[in-house]
């Protein structure tokens, strides 16, 4: 796989105590553009509350740095966002030009559709498949009509850095493929480093471009057979 070359993430020196627990320990790694990056690990390693700290939603110590490798300069870094659960009210007439409005635009969306913007929005959506999706109720979308209407929000604009934790919850196997189809085509096609969370290691192993082992701190990282074929990995999952 062909690197962009001119952009890198590093994640450094990230800690998260609570009541004097580590629950995550010096957490570091790096992330190229163009790169699908897995974590992985069993329930309680600190998957979710990595990316919550990433996120500074809850108190941590380390730092996110993001280079521009052709100038050798760090840059603020713009961060793209898709939870695992978003509650949406099915009874709620909100549409999907409403919600997606509400991120993008500081205009009253519910006083009046600006033509401009509804057309700005229907050409993200557009990207990921979702452009017919516009004016349906938000509350009536499928979980894999939900995820892409979701990641053509977190890539508006395009970020540094998209993050996803468990986003194919829900969305059956057809609908997984088409996700991972639309990663491939996002990361291909724009200066992108992606970071996702997924406790389904057949799907770790067939679409990640670099893998991270985490419990409580980063026990393994590298590319797949190297994580997956390792001692550390063997302990944590046991042998298959």
């Amino acid at each position: 796989m062909d690197k962009c070359g001119l952009h890198l993430t590093k994640i450094m020196n990230f800690n998260v105590k609570i009541e004097n627990q580590d629950i995550i320990k010096n957490v570091s790694f790096d992330i190229h553009c163009k790169e699908l990056t897995m974590i992985i690990g069993k329930n309680g390693a600190g998957k979710s509350t990595l990316l919550k700290a990433l996120l500074n939603e809850i108190p941590h110590t380390g730092n996110v740095e993001f280079y521009d490798i052709r100038d050798k300069k760090k840059q603020k870094i713009k961060i793209g966002y898709v939870p695992q659960y978003v509650n949406i009210e099915r009874n709620m007439p909100t549409t999907v030009y409403d919600m997606f409005a509400s991120y993008i635009s500081n205009k009253p969306v519910w006083a009046y559709k600006d033509k401009k913007l509804y057309e700005e929005i229907r050409q993200a959506l557009k990207v990921f498949g979702a452009e017919d999706l516009i004016d349906k109720r938000a509350g009536n979308l499928s979980g894999g009509e939900l995820q892409r209407v979701l990641l053509s929000i977190a890539t508006t604009p395009i970020p540094n850095l998209l993050i996803l934790d468990e986003p194919i919850s829900g969305v059956d196997r057809n609908g997984t493929k088409n996700f991972y189809e639309i990663l491939n085509k996002l990361k291909e096609q724009n200066d992108i480093s992606i970071l996702l969370v997924s406790h389904d290691l057949d799907l770790v192993k067939k679409y990640a471009d670099k893998v991270i082992l985490l419990d409580k701190e980063v026990k393994k990282q590298g590319k797949v057979d190297e994580v997956f074929n390792s001692e550390e990995y063997k302990n944590i999952f046991g042998q298959d």
